[in-house]
């Protein structure tokens, strides 16, 4: 009677685990479809700096890193940022892309459009404000000699820099010391990724790398 009853229980159990196993496929399956997550979020010591933590719990899935499908006719290599979507993607082999959250400019006018090259990589970069960003924001005169690398500021952990025919356009990907702002249009007119993403990025791509910004 006991081995009846342990079979009669074990048999219960198998049905239970295999009913939960399809209802979490069933859950999982949009997530499946729209993208792998590959991205790790935690607090890291990064160059002397140390790169807070997000919390992803404030953070649209959408916009965390992954990598999904891609159907473009860019080479393998490219950076393809889409503006309106809040997305940038670096175009891998066979169909796929890592996809990136992005913030953007706060005025549709003030958005990088079309091809460049990134010319320049750095780590924990410094900034310089441009005569027309202290224009429209005059907070920023106070940096107008310049702001060193580190936490505060506001190009974050990595920069790539710009170029286009030899000349600097002066628009950067770039990390942020302000995460809230990945998937909004609130920047002067650079493209930012959250410094985990932008530190991910920088060791993907080299030197010469080309980059097409579309609206």
């Amino acid at each position: 009677m006991r081995d009846a009853s342990r079979r009669r229980a074990g048999s219960g159990s198998s049905s239970s685990l295999s009913t939960l196993s399809r209802r979490a496929l069933v859950i999982g399956a949009p997530l499946l479809l729209a993208g792998c997550v590959t991205a790790d979020y935690s607090s890291e010591r990064d160059g002397g700096y140390m790169v807070s933590a997000v919390d992803t719990t404030t953070l649209d899935p959408g916009l965390m890193r992954q990598e999904v499908s891609w159907h473009g006719k860019q080479k393998p290599g490219t950076i393809v940022v889409k503006i309106s979507e809040r997305h940038l993607y670096l175009v891998e082999k066979d169909g796929h892309a890592m996809r990136y959250g992005i913030g953007v400019a706060r005025t549709s006018a003030t958005n990088f459009r079309g091809s460049a090259v990134i010319a320049r990589k750095e780590k924990w970069p410094h900034w310089t404000p441009t005569s027309s960003m202290m224009s429209a924001m005059p907070v920023y005169r106070h940096y107008a000699g310049g702001l060193n690398g580190g936490p505060e500021n506001p190009l974050g952990a990595r920069a790539l820099y710009l170029y286009r025919d030899g000349h600097d356009t002066f628009f950067r990907l770039h990390g942020t010391n302000e995460p809230e702002s990945i998937g909004h249009a609130v920047s002067s007119g650079c493209i930012r990724l959250l410094n985990q993403d932008i530190i991910d990025l920088y060791n993907r791509v080299p030197v010469g790398t080309h980059v097409v910004v579309e609206s």
